[in-house]
């Protein structure tokens, strides 16, 4: 038995034949799909066609002039001053590529990013041109961008602009609210010295002449006193008294003087109001405020202003006859010279004619003087409206 299982344990597996497979004939119609019944056609591509766009008729925003300088005439020199953003575009420029007349920049005001150039009218490479009723000064201001770094480029384009001082020849006061009666205190070497005098009505800011002289009670009358002597010497512009009146007559009834003796501005201390001197910042210039009225018994709500207005040299001396005091918590000089207000509450004298010839110029020396001069000329300002006056 042993020996069977032997055997049968050692034989080895029976290997069954390898069935082949044929390969399967194809169906005709599949095969049919695999020739190409018709000849074969082939093109290159055609080229690919632009599609057009009609033209768009493109608005572009006109650009803005950008208010970027200003300029402040006096009677011996020029102040420019110029916003760094002079293009309107948001960008500084540098005060270095800025120049006027080949002067560089004087000054800045670092909180307003403004520029500042000071000027005597001669200097700076201005120019004189004389018209028929003008001296014109014409200075050049150039831009000229330096290049961005150490490259050799720049993002803004050079800009060249002529700033002028413009100053009248006549003797007269061109605008109609102003009357041009000449009644100089030292003599007809006024009219030689080609003085100008001027009174005006300015906008609340004090950058324009109000073209209106609408004003409802309790509004702030803005004056602006100022005087151009043609030959430049330095004069310091002054308010000896100023009335108000319901006629264009200085000297009628009922007639209100709210400054008066000398130069002092009594209508804040008569009556409470605001009015009052301005600081002054420039010798030819004095701007002073008067709270609007009108007269109690009559109602005509017109108003008619004059005022006595009067020039000395800039180097004369600030005394009681020659101030601009107003009263705020006690008096107070426009100059800063307080101290010769004192007299506003007394007797600050009366006005005297100066001899005559005595502000005569020293020959050939336009800045030199044998006595101190003073002159004056009275202008009036009216009507203030009478309906608005009256609201």
């Amino acid at each position: 038995f042993a020996s069977i299982y032997f055997m049968m344990c050692s034989r080895k597996p029976v290997q069954w034949p390898t069935r082949v497979q044929t390969p399967q004939p194809q169906n005709p119609l599949l095969q049919s799909k695999q020739t190409f019944n018709e000849p074969l056609t082939w093109r290159y591509p055609e080229d690919p066609v632009k599609e057009v766009q009609l033209a768009i008729d493109e608005q572009r925003p006109l650009p803005v002039p950008a208010s970027s300088i200003a300029v402040q005439c006096g009677e011996t020199a020029a102040r420019v001053e110029v916003k760094r953003d002079l293009l309107g575009i948001g960008q500084l420029i540098h005060p270095a590529d800025l120049t006027l007349g080949g002067c560089a920049v004087t000054g800045e005001d670092a909180s307003a990013q403004v520029l500042i150039f000071v000027t005597e009218l001669h200097e700076c490479g201005s120019t004189l041109t004389m018209t028929e009723d003008s001296l014109v000064y014409v200075f050049t201001l150039r831009y000229t961008p330096a290049t961005l770094g150490s490259s050799p480029i720049v993002r803004t384009r050079e800009v060249v602009v002529w700033v002028e001082c413009r100053y009248q020849r006549n003797h007269y006061v061109s605008s109609d609210s102003v009357k041009p009666t000449w009644n100089p205190y030292a003599s007809t070497k006024v009219a030689e010295e080609l003085l100008y005098f001027s009174l005006r009505l300015m906008t609340d800011n004090w950058q324009l002449e109000r073209p209106s002289k609408e004003y409802v009670l309790g509004d702030n009358i803005n004056f602006e006193a100022s005087v151009v002597q043609f030959f430049h010497v330095p004069l310091r512009v002054l308010v000896d008294n100023c009335v108000a009146t319901v006629i264009p007559n200085a000297n009628t009834v009922p007639r209100y003087t709210f400054i008066g003796n000398r130069g002092c501005l009594v209508d804040t201390k008569l009556t409470g109001s605001r009015s009052q001197f301005i600081p002054r910042t420039m010798d030819d210039t004095l701007q002073f405020q008067i709270e609007a009225f009108r007269f109690h018994v009559v109602n005509t709500g017109s108003l008619y202003i004059t005022c006595l207005l009067k020039a000395t040299t800039a180097s004369s001396p600030i005394d009681h006859e020659n101030k601009a005091c107003s009263f705020s918590n006690g008096w107070r000089e426009a100059s800063k010279k307080d101290q010769v207000c004192g007299c506003c509450d007394t007797d600050c004298g009366m006005r005297r004619e100066p001899d005559p010839g005595t502000c005569a110029l020293q020959s050939s020396v336009c800045q030199s003087w044998t006595k101190m001069c003073t002159w004056g000329q009275e202008a009036s300002i009216g009507p203030l409206d009478k309906e608005k006056l009256l609201d």
